[in-house]
Protein backbone atom coordinates (compact mmCIF):
# COMPACT_ATOMS: atom_id res chain seq x y z
CA UNK A 1 0.00 0.00 0.00
CA UNK A 2 1.40 3.42 -0.94
CA UNK A 3 1.32 6.07 1.77
CA UNK A 4 0.74 9.76 1.17
CA UNK A 5 4.41 10.41 1.99
CA UNK A 6 5.49 8.12 -0.89
CA UNK A 7 3.26 9.75 -3.48
CA UNK A 8 4.66 11.49 -6.59
CA UNK A 9 3.34 14.78 -5.23
CA UNK A 10 5.53 14.37 -2.17
CA UNK A 11 8.58 13.55 -4.26
CA UNK A 12 8.03 16.67 -6.38
CA UNK A 13 8.18 19.08 -3.42
CA UNK A 14 10.54 22.00 -3.93
CA UNK A 15 14.13 21.57 -2.70
CA UNK A 16 13.71 24.32 -0.10
CA UNK A 17 10.89 22.31 1.47
CA UNK A 18 12.92 19.12 1.82
CA UNK A 19 14.47 19.82 5.26
CA UNK A 20 10.99 20.20 6.76
CA UNK A 21 9.77 17.20 4.75
CA UNK A 22 12.58 15.09 6.21
CA UNK A 23 12.00 16.47 9.70
CA UNK A 24 8.29 15.63 9.55
CA UNK A 25 9.16 12.08 8.51
CA UNK A 26 11.65 11.82 11.37
CA UNK A 27 8.97 12.84 13.89
CA UNK A 28 6.78 9.97 12.70
CA UNK A 29 9.60 7.43 12.70
CA UNK A 30 10.85 8.46 16.14
CA UNK A 31 7.30 8.23 17.46
CA UNK A 32 6.92 4.68 16.14
CA UNK A 33 10.40 3.26 16.69
CA UNK A 34 12.20 5.53 19.13
CA UNK A 35 15.50 7.27 18.59
CA UNK A 36 17.65 4.15 18.79
CA UNK A 37 15.32 2.04 16.64
CA UNK A 38 14.86 4.51 13.79
CA UNK A 39 16.92 4.10 10.61
CA UNK A 40 17.71 6.86 8.15
CA UNK A 41 16.52 4.51 5.38
CA UNK A 42 13.04 4.48 6.92
CA UNK A 43 13.01 8.26 7.32
CA UNK A 44 14.00 8.64 3.67
CA UNK A 45 11.29 6.25 2.57
CA UNK A 46 8.61 8.04 4.57
CA UNK A 47 9.82 11.43 3.33
CA UNK A 48 9.85 10.22 -0.26
CA UNK A 49 13.49 11.13 -0.85
CA UNK A 50 16.70 9.23 -1.48
CA UNK A 51 18.75 8.43 1.61
CA UNK A 52 21.57 10.53 0.17
CA UNK A 53 19.26 13.55 0.18
CA UNK A 54 19.03 13.40 3.96
CA UNK A 55 22.80 13.75 4.23
CA UNK A 56 22.60 17.05 2.38
CA UNK A 57 20.80 18.51 5.40
CA UNK A 58 21.33 16.19 8.37
CA UNK A 59 24.47 14.07 8.87
CA UNK A 60 22.79 11.62 11.28
CA UNK A 61 19.81 10.92 13.53
CA UNK A 62 21.31 12.99 16.30
CA UNK A 63 21.32 16.08 14.08
CA UNK A 64 17.67 15.43 13.24
CA UNK A 65 16.79 15.24 16.93
CA UNK A 66 18.60 18.51 17.61
CA UNK A 67 16.66 20.21 14.83
CA UNK A 68 13.41 18.78 16.20
CA UNK A 69 14.18 20.40 19.54
CA UNK A 70 15.26 23.70 17.96
CA UNK A 71 12.16 23.97 15.77
CA UNK A 72 9.77 23.32 18.65
CA UNK A 73 10.96 23.92 22.21
CA UNK A 74 13.87 26.29 21.59
CA UNK A 75 11.80 28.36 19.19
CA UNK A 76 9.07 28.60 21.84
CA UNK A 77 11.62 29.58 24.49
CA UNK A 78 12.91 32.35 22.24
CA UNK A 79 9.38 33.69 21.83
CA UNK A 80 8.75 33.46 25.58
CA UNK A 81 11.95 35.38 26.32
CA UNK A 82 10.91 38.08 23.84
CA UNK A 83 7.49 38.31 25.50
CA UNK A 84 9.16 38.68 28.89
CA UNK A 85 11.30 41.55 27.62
CA UNK A 86 8.40 43.24 25.83
CA UNK A 87 6.17 43.26 28.94
CA UNK A 88 8.54 44.41 31.64
CA UNK A 89 5.87 46.76 32.91
CA UNK A 90 3.57 43.88 33.84
CA UNK A 91 3.45 42.60 37.38
CA UNK A 92 5.43 39.46 38.14
CA UNK A 93 2.18 37.64 38.91
CA UNK A 94 0.81 38.52 35.46
CA UNK A 95 4.04 37.37 33.83
CA UNK A 96 4.04 34.12 35.78
CA UNK A 97 0.41 33.38 34.94
CA UNK A 98 1.02 34.08 31.25
CA UNK A 99 4.10 31.86 31.20
CA UNK A 100 2.37 29.10 33.16
CA UNK A 101 -0.58 28.92 30.77
CA UNK A 102 1.72 28.84 27.76
CA UNK A 103 3.91 26.16 29.37
CA UNK A 104 0.87 24.02 30.16
CA UNK A 105 -0.54 24.20 26.65
CA UNK A 106 2.84 23.81 24.95
CA UNK A 107 3.91 20.73 26.90
CA UNK A 108 0.74 18.98 25.84
CA UNK A 109 1.22 19.38 22.08
CA UNK A 110 1.93 16.21 20.14
CA UNK A 111 5.50 16.95 19.07
CA UNK A 112 6.61 18.22 22.47
CA UNK A 113 5.11 15.12 24.07
CA UNK A 114 7.19 12.98 21.71
CA UNK A 115 10.40 14.89 22.47
CA UNK A 116 9.78 14.59 26.21
CA UNK A 117 9.27 10.83 25.83
CA UNK A 118 12.52 10.48 23.89
CA UNK A 119 14.37 12.56 26.49
CA UNK A 120 12.98 10.48 29.35
CA UNK A 121 13.37 7.06 27.76
CA UNK A 122 16.42 7.27 25.52
CA UNK A 123 18.75 10.21 25.99
CA UNK A 124 20.58 8.38 28.77
CA UNK A 125 22.09 6.37 25.90
CA UNK A 126 22.97 9.53 23.94
CA UNK A 127 25.07 11.64 26.35
CA UNK A 128 25.87 14.33 23.78
CA UNK A 129 22.17 14.85 23.11
CA UNK A 130 21.42 14.87 26.82
CA UNK A 131 24.05 17.57 27.35
CA UNK A 132 22.57 19.56 24.46
CA UNK A 133 19.01 19.26 25.83
CA UNK A 134 20.07 20.10 29.38
CA UNK A 135 21.87 23.25 28.32
CA UNK A 136 19.61 24.54 25.56
CA UNK A 137 16.22 23.62 27.01
CA UNK A 138 16.25 22.86 30.73
CA UNK A 139 18.77 25.48 31.83
CA UNK A 140 17.38 28.12 29.51
CA UNK A 141 13.80 27.52 30.64
CA UNK A 142 14.79 27.80 34.27
CA UNK A 143 16.67 31.05 33.62
CA UNK A 144 13.50 32.55 32.20
CA UNK A 145 11.39 31.53 35.18
CA UNK A 146 14.14 32.72 37.54
CA UNK A 147 14.00 36.13 35.86
CA UNK A 148 10.24 36.35 36.43
CA UNK A 149 10.63 35.41 40.09
CA UNK A 150 13.53 37.85 40.56
CA UNK A 151 11.32 40.62 39.16
CA UNK A 152 8.64 39.76 41.72
CA UNK A 153 11.14 39.79 44.59
CA UNK A 154 12.60 43.14 43.51
CA UNK A 155 9.13 44.68 43.38
CA UNK A 156 8.03 43.22 46.71
CA UNK A 157 5.39 41.00 45.09
CA UNK A 158 7.18 37.80 46.11
CA UNK A 159 9.04 36.95 49.30
CA UNK A 160 12.82 36.51 49.17
CA UNK A 161 13.57 33.03 47.85
CA UNK A 162 16.32 31.50 45.76
CA UNK A 163 14.94 32.10 42.24
CA UNK A 164 16.89 29.15 40.81
CA UNK A 165 15.42 26.67 43.27
CA UNK A 166 11.92 28.11 42.87
CA UNK A 167 12.26 27.83 39.07
CA UNK A 168 13.30 24.20 39.44
CA UNK A 169 10.24 23.48 41.57
CA UNK A 170 8.02 25.20 39.00
CA UNK A 171 9.47 23.05 36.22
CA UNK A 172 8.89 19.84 38.17
CA UNK A 173 5.26 20.67 38.94
CA UNK A 174 4.28 21.73 35.43
CA UNK A 175 6.04 18.94 33.58
CA UNK A 176 4.75 16.23 35.93
CA UNK A 177 1.14 17.34 35.79
CA UNK A 178 1.10 17.93 32.04
CA UNK A 179 2.51 14.42 31.60
CA UNK A 180 -0.20 12.93 33.79
CA UNK A 181 -2.91 14.80 31.91
CA UNK A 182 -1.43 13.64 28.61
CA UNK A 183 -1.93 10.09 29.89
CA UNK A 184 -5.31 10.62 31.48
CA UNK A 185 -6.38 6.99 30.97
CA UNK A 186 -3.86 5.99 33.63
CA UNK A 187 -4.82 8.81 35.99
CA UNK A 188 -8.65 8.81 36.17
CA UNK A 189 -8.58 10.67 39.49
CA UNK A 190 -7.44 13.90 37.82
CA UNK A 191 -9.86 16.79 37.68
CA UNK A 192 -10.67 18.87 34.62
CA UNK A 193 -7.56 20.23 32.91
CA UNK A 194 -8.55 23.86 33.50
CA UNK A 195 -9.08 23.14 37.20
CA UNK A 196 -5.70 21.44 37.54
CA UNK A 197 -3.93 24.36 35.84
CA UNK A 198 -5.64 27.03 37.93
CA UNK A 199 -4.94 25.16 41.17
CA UNK A 200 -1.26 24.80 40.25
CA UNK A 201 -0.94 28.51 39.48
CA UNK A 202 -2.61 29.50 42.74
CA UNK A 203 -0.52 26.99 44.69
CA UNK A 204 2.73 28.30 43.26
CA UNK A 205 1.80 31.96 43.68
CA UNK A 206 0.71 31.35 47.28
CA UNK A 207 4.13 29.83 47.99
CA UNK A 208 5.88 32.91 46.59
CA UNK A 209 3.78 35.73 48.02
CA UNK A 210 4.89 37.53 51.22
Amino acid sequence: MTSASDSPATRRRAPEERPQQILDAAFHEFAEHGLAGTRLDDIAKRAGVAKGTIYLYFPNKEALFREMVRSTIIEALTEAEATHEAHKGDSAETALRRHAIHTWEFHRTERVRLIKRLVHDELVHFPDLMAFYTQEVIARGRRLMSAIIERGIARGEFRPVDPRIAARMYSAIWISHSTWCNNRAFHPQLGADEQVLEEMIEFFLHALKP
